[in-house]
């Protein structure tokens, strides 16, 4: 059920983001990585054909090869199924094979320590999303400090 991404595919993510994020914002994030170059991760979860989840990992300038989780929604009806958590692992496994050595994310810690992102262990890192929610995931890296950027379409959403 979880399939790469394709053109083809693109309005049934948009409506999936618009509804799960009240507004185009994440849609054109997604549209910007993709032109940038700095789509890692573009995949989707498809049901009886239909696109009902979806999750991108981006880019990332840091001291280390890494990257961003951002977004990720599932439809509706089907939340609360493991399409998100299937969806993120997923991405994950494929960015270790790749040779990513660390992931960021901004969001819930009670919802991502699950994967092993880690609020405390993303203090070391200056960002411009630091805080509470800003969290890290060492994949194979000592590097516990430093600079870290997301892509440059964030900072036009």
């Amino acid at each position: 059920m979880i399939e790469d991404r394709t053109e083809n595919h693109d309005t049934a993510i948009h409506h999936v983001l618009r509804a799960a994020f009240d507004g185009d914002g994440e849609s054109q994030l997604v549209d910007d990585l993709r032109d940038d170059g700095d789509a890692l991760v573009d995949r989707i979860w498809t049901d009886a054909g239909r696109v009902v989840g979806y999750v991108m990992f981006s880019r990332m300038a840091a001291p280390f090869r890494a990257a961003a989780l951002a977004p990720v929604a599932v439809d509706a009806a089907f939340r609360q199924k493991g399409i998100a958590d299937a969806l993120i692992r997923d991405g994950i496994k494929s960015l270790t094979r790749a040779g990513c050595q660390g992931l960021f994310v901004l969001g819930d810690p009670g919802y991502y320590q699950r994967f092993g992102f880690d609020v405390d262990a993303a203090k070391g890192f200056t960002s411009p999303y630091s805080g509470p929610y800003f969290q890290f995931l060492a994949i194979e890296t000592d590097i516990r400090k430093g600079r870290v950027d997301y892509a440059p379409a964030f900072a036009r959403l």
